[in-house]
């Protein structure tokens, strides 16, 4: 998939597809909230978890993360996107997965 959408030929971990729907649902109520896709290698995931000494449950957790994130407009690819959204990340993972 990184491939094919990012024309980067190298396995990624999460991969992230922000969806606008503007202008599809017509009626008088507001359109659904819906961010986009996140995809996760679980291979990847599995790997990872292994390295940093960690479940994969909280490997996919902490990735899920950054995806969402990414959804959100988020970015890592200046040093001063990547330090913004690094912050929210730390956060994050306190709140929603624990120390």
């Amino acid at each position: 998939m990184n491939r094919e959408y990012r024309d980067r030929d190298a396995a990624t971990d999460v991969l992230s597809f922000s969806v606008d729907l503007t202008g599809f649902f017509k009626g008088p109520s507001p359109p659904p909230r819906i961010l986009g896709d996140v995809f996760i290698s679980y291979d990847t995931a599995r790997r990872q978890a292994r390295e940093r000494n960690h479940t994969i449950r909280r490997e996919i957790g902490e990735l899920l993360i950054h995806g969402i994130l990414h959804l959100l407009g988020y970015d890592h690819e200046a040093q001063r996107d990547a330090r913004r959204m690094r912050r929210k990340e730390w956060k994050l993972r306190e709140e929603c997965l624990g120390k």
